[in-house]
Order: structure tokens, then sequence, then C-alpha cells
């Protein structure tokens, strides 16, 4: 049986559909570290990370931040699961600066029952969502 010459990816989140293009590769934030899938690829199922997720299509690549969930991955299809996913170009850059102020200051000024991972997971989230949304201005 040959080889796909394409992939199938499929991002969705409980509310929509993120994403659903052919492409020619894509780059995963797996919890286990980043991997790379291109056509043909083993199957496999992954958990997502916190992080920046990039598809290419040709010359083109699109980024998108996510936060966990999975990742299916077949020879010919991936299906990306995340709990949220929001593409570079409909990031709000106030709200995500907001956000990184806010994780910031519980993070300076820790109080004695405050929650130090889901503190750090927001940092983290306002981190990635900034980082993909500056992709969409750099063109």
């Amino acid at each position: 049986m040959p080889l796909p010459d394409h992939l199938t990816l499929e991002i969705v989140t409980p509310e929509r559909a993120v994403v659903s293009e052919q492409i020619d590769e894509v780059q995963i934030p797996g919890a286990e570290g980043s991997f790379g899938v291109l056509p043909g690829h083993t199957p496999l199922l992954a958990t997502l990370q916190v992080g920046e997720l990039w598809y290419r299509r040709g010359q083109e690549t699109s980024y998108v931040a996510v936060s966990f969930g999975f990742a299916e991955v077949q020879p010919d299809r991936v299906t990306i699961l995340a709990q949220i996913a929001e593409s570079a170009e409909e990031i709000d850059v106030t709200r995500a600066k907001d956000a990184e102020r806010r994780a910031k200051g519980r993070l300076d000024t820790p109080v004695l029952d405050m929650d130090f991972e889901r503190a750090r997971i927001a940092m983290l989230k306002s981190l990635i969502r900034l980082r993909v949304a500056s992709r969409a201005n750099r063109g």
C-alpha cells in the first residue's frame, strides 16, 4: 500500500472545530515532548501539554496555541482533541497580556493556600498565547 502524500488535520475543542485542513506536516506539543508527524506516520495516541502547535501546507506555516487533551495520529490523519485551541489570528493579545500580569502577580506574591501549579499553568498559557499571536504578526 503506498504512503499517503498529505495528512488531514482536525483540531477540535469541546466548543468548536478550530482547524480542518489537508497539510504536509505538523509539530505537536506532547506531554512527553514535542513531536513531528509526516504522512505515513506510525499510529499513536499521545497526551498534549500546554504549547505551540504548528502545521505546514506547502510553504505556508500556521500556528495554534493548545492546552491539554489528546492527539491521535494515523498514517493519513491527525486528530487533536484539546481543552483549548486558538489560532494565531484569533488570540486576543490584550487579554493574554492581562492574564500574564495576573499570573505573574500570583507567582510573585504567593499566599499560604495558593495553588502554585494552577498559577504556573496560567502563566504558561498566557506566554504561549502571546508567542503564537506574535507569529501571526510576523506574517
